[in-house]
């Protein structure tokens, strides 16, 4: 019987993301962490642009008020909380989670969230990566000195 592989291949992101491959090897950190192992809920990556991206999660059947997004430092934390409720129901099949969650991801440096919607059951969390002035590459220009002699 063939195994399924369950941690996922991030290759292509590493490739497409040049200069950028710490939130990649981060994202598939957080991929593999024992408390994500379930794989719930799933989410994608996006690179929009140079310095855009995009997770994107399927959060199907959460309100906004029972989600929770959190930015410190170099982490960012997204929650779920399910309110405890008793069901009357009597389910013949379950496949719809109804589980709260915690999914935390492991931003590079410069990179901040700048925005997030919820829409059709999915939670983009939009991020911007800003490199400081300071420490983007300047033209330095060269001068011709002249020597006098005395």
């Amino acid at each position: 019987m063939r195994q399924l592989n369950i941690n996922p291949d991030l290759t292509p992101l590493f490739r497409s993301a040049i200069g950028f491959d710490r939130l990649a090897r981060m994202a598939e950190h957080a991929a593999n962490k024992s408390n994500n192992a379930s794989g719930y809920p799933p989410y994608n990556i996006e690179l929009l642009g140079e310095n855009r991206y995009r997770i994107t999660m399927a959060v199907a059947g959460f309100a906004m008020s029972e989600l929770e997004i959190t930015s410190e430092g170099e982490k960012l934390l997204v929650k779920g909380t399910k309110p405890n409720k008793k069901d009357e129901r009597t389910y013949l099949h379950q496949g719809i989670a109804e589980r709260g969650f915690e999914r935390t991801f492991q931003l590079a440096e410069h990179v901040e969230v700048v925005g997030a919607e919820l829409e059709n059951g999915l939670l983009n969390v939009d991020l911007v990566r800003e490199i400081p002035e300071a420490m983007k590459p300047r033209k330095i220009e060269i001068t011709n000195t002249k020597v006098i002699e005395s």
